[in-house]
């Protein structure tokens, strides 16, 4: 009879292991939904934001939506990209988002102007989730880019603390 109860066991572990299914700790969905996040910059332009936020959206397939509590400030998109998991429990994230330049007169908003495009930023972020799958940390490395595609100063360093947006 205990040979029966460990060759079940052994499948029910196999099953359960399968591409697709959690045997990480991880909820069964890894990073599938919504996450809000409070973000600090430990160095770089954005370090003297103290009440930074993203809204995440990671969609099955490993494509993901984020936006900030400063999007608007100045006018700034949603950044677009791509996650995978990299390990139980762990993720990394590549995500861009077009950065926006003022305009230099009042006349050039009157006038039809408005913020132009200045480059894109690139964020990359590795993503450690909780045992539950109802929080996460991570670390972020965001790079500065102008519109010909060179570095320029403004990246940083952040560290993440989001929880789950569901209904609870």
């Amino acid at each position: 009879m205990s040979i029966i109860r460990t060759i079940i066991c052994i499948l029910v572990a196999q099953i359960a292991c399968m591409p697709g299914l959690s045997c990480t700790g991880d909820s069964g969905n890894g990073l599938v939904g919504a996450w809000r996040g409070k973000v600090q910059f430990k160095n770089g332009a954005y370090a003297a934001v103290k009440d930074l936020e993203f809204m995440y959206v990671f969609n099955e397939g490993g494509t993901m939506t984020e936006s900030s509590n400063y999007d608007g400030v100045p006018p700034v998109p949603p950044a677009y990209g791509a996650w995978r998991r990299t390990g139980p429990g762990q993720f990394e994230a590549r995500y861009e988002f077009y950065s926006t330049k003022p305009p230099s007169t009042f006349d050039d908003i009157t006038k039809g102007g408005g913020w132009s495009p200045a480059g894109r930023g690139v964020l990359m972020e590795r993503i450690s989730l909780s045992e539950d799958g109802r929080s996460f940390t991570s670390t972020i490395k965001y790079e500065a880019f102008d519109q010909s595609g060179r570095p320029v100063e403004g990246g940083g360093e952040a560290v993440t603390e989001a929880r789950r947006v569901d209904w609870n």
